[in-house]
This record gives C-alpha cells, sequence and structure tokens, in this order.
C-alpha cells in the first residue's frame, strides 16, 4: 500500500544527491541540476556525488543510508545507477527519489515519471512513497527486469560496444547480428519447486509489467507484491521468434500457447550449455546456472500520485522529441 505523503522540511536534514555524470544525453541532463537548484532555493542543505562506477553508487547510496542526518536519496542516472542506489538502500527507511536521464529508464516508467521538472517537483512535494521489491540473482540484485537467451545476448552486443552514453538506435546492429547469428539453446526453468518448462526458450523474470519501449512482456508484476514474475517464451528457430515478436508488440503473446507465464518467489534457470548470455536491468548479468529469489519491500520509493506506466505510444512519443 502506498505510504501517506510526508512532507519534508529543510530543517529535518540534508538530501543526498548521487549522479551518474555519464548516464543521459546532453538534451535530457538539464533536469536533474534543475531539480538540484530547485531544492535548494527552497532552503533544503544538498549534498551531491558523483559517481565513478556503478560499485560507488550502491557505496554512496549505503552511507546515505546509515546518516540519521540524511532525509532523502536522490538518484539521477540509468537504470543501472537505480539499481545499485536501490540496492545500497536496502532495508533502510529512507526514500528515494528518481531523477531519470538513461535510454529506456524502465523503473521510473513503469512509475509514471516522465522528463519534466514539474512531475519532480509535485513528487517530491506531496511525499507519496510505495515499497520496492528487489530482485536477486546469484547475488546480484535488479529493479526491472532480467533477461535470458537472445535478450542477454543483444545487451551484451551492446555492452561491448558502447563507448559512452547510448541511445535506442545503438541497439539496432546488436539485435540485427543476434537475430541471425543466435543459437537456440534450451533451458530449464523451475518456479518455487515446480518445472515449467525444458526445451529452447527466451526467459524474462522481472518486477514491472512493461519492458523496452513499453512492451509489456510481463502484463501482471507489480513491483511492490513481494513477487517474482516470469515468462518463458518457447522458441526453436528464428521465424519463431519473429512470430514472438510480433505478438509481443500487439500485446497477443499471453494468448499464445506459446508463452508460460508464473509468478513467484524462487525461480531457477539452468541449462547443459555455457553459452547463454544474460541481462539484468539493461547490464550484463551473471552466467547460469541462475538462482533468482525476491526481497519484498526492500527499500520505500517516492511516486508521482495516481501515475500510471508509459505505454508504447507514450515511450515512441518521447524518442521522437
Amino acid at each position: 500500500m502506498r505510504n501517506p505523503g510526508t512532507t519534508m522540511n529543510p530543517q529535518d536534514g540534508y538530501i543526498a544527491f548521487i549522479t551518474n555524470p555519464k548516464s543521459g544525453s546532453s538534451s535530457n541532463k538539464p533536469i536533474g541540476r534543475r531539480f538540484q537548484q530547485h531544492l535548494i532555493r527552497k532552503g533544503f542543505d544538498i549534498r551531491a556525488n558523483l559517481t565513478m562506477s556503478l560499485e560507488h553508487a550502491r557505496g554512496l547510496a549505503s552511507a546515505a543510508s546509515n546518516d540519521p542526518d540524511c532525509i532523502l536519496v536522490v538518484a539521477v542516472g540509468g537504470d543501472g545507477t537505480i539499481r545499485e542506489i536501490a540496492h545500497g538502500l536496502e532495508g533502510s527507511d529512507k526514500p528515494l527519489l528518481m531523477v531519470a536521464q538513461g535510454t529506456e529508464n524502465l523503473l521510473a516508467s513503469e512509475m509514471g515519471f516522465d522528463e519534466k521538472l514539474q512531475t519532480l517537483i509535485t513528487t517530491f512535494d506531496a511525499g507519496y512513497t510505495k515499497p520496492l521489491d528487489l530482485g536477486n540473482t546469484n547475488g546480484r540484485c535488479f529493479t526491472s527486469v532480467a533477461g535470458f537467451g537472445f535478450d542477454g545476448q543483444v545487451v551484451n552486443r551492446v555492452h561491448r560496444r558502447r563507448t559512452g552514453h547510448i541511445t535506442h538506435l545503438d541497439y539496432f546492429w546488436p539485435i540485427w547480428r543476434s537475430f541471425w547469428e543466435y543459437k537456440f539453446r534450451p533451458m530449464k526453468v523451475v518456479v518455487d519447486g515446480e518445472e515449467i518448462y525444458d526445451g529452447p526458450c527466451l526467459v524474462f523474470v522481472g518486477n514491472i509489467s512493461r519492458y523496452s519501449v513499453g512492451l509489456k512482456i510481463l502484463e501482471d508484476a507489480d513491483f511492490s507484491d513481494g513477487l517474482l514474475d516470469c515468462a518463458v517464451y518457447k522458441c526453436a528457430s528464428r521465424p519463431h521468434l519473429a512470430r514472438h515478436s510480433a505478438l509481443t508488440l500487439f500485446k497477443g503473446h499471453s494468448k499464445s500457447g506459446d508463452v508460460i507465464y508464473r509468478q513467484g518467489k524462487d525461480i531457477h534457470i539452468t541449462s547443459e550449455h555455457n553459452d547463454i548470455f544474460t541481462q539484468i536491468d539493461g547490464d550484463p548479468g551473471p552466467p547460469l546456472p541462475a538462482h533468482l529469489t525476491v526481497i519484498p519491500h526492500a527499500l520505500n520509493i517516492m511516486v508521482p500520485e495516481g501515475a500510471k506506466p508509459a505505454g508504447i505510444k507514450t515511450r515512441i512519443a518521447r524518442l521522437m522529441g
């Protein structure tokens, strides 16, 4: 349940800003600085930190969570930065407010954030929070979606080519190459002790309903229900993969007999092959075998009151400017 709004006052303590200076294009970076300036004008003590790595972001968040004088942590960056800051705040009563400036901004879009300064100001002033679950795979946390198979291969290709900020166009060539070169390996998926599939497939496990460009892959996912959602796409060929893509785009995959959907708290994904790539929140993930668990209500996160996840049309409109 959403917690009642709590108004923050300058005399309550300081606000920690943790910013990834490498996240975001030059066009969307000003929103973090403008929000920081807004809070300074209101009299808040802002303590700003720039991250040097994802591990550094997590450490900064952990330090803020243990400081009684800190009243709020503001995370400025993409999905990877926000994931590590959320990990650092796990178990803390310090709320997190996201300023999303990555390529996808999966978690922020799920919670109804847009790219407007006024949305941040309104959310901060209202002070509404919701509990956020975290997923964990082989000791690494994720906030949004973990992918196994084709999705993981694409992300790993993007990561190998990356030299700085990326856009959606940077995914085109890795997707194209992966489509023609992907080997449809079998995986065995076990959810809460029940084997639900063993064969060639793609697997998505997550905490949010919408994935890249708003695709509603995990349609029943709720980031605060204490469960992980798992979608297994039976897939053994390129035509099969193309069909899955079309069905997902037009929201018909859940009615397909080739997709198995489950919710659970403990998920195992294994394979006899050692060349299956994985990803978590858009970053390369740990290799198989994977053991995924959920950390219920790991932290509290500020959300826009009454906001809904951004759909495909909204996200495409943002991309088009």
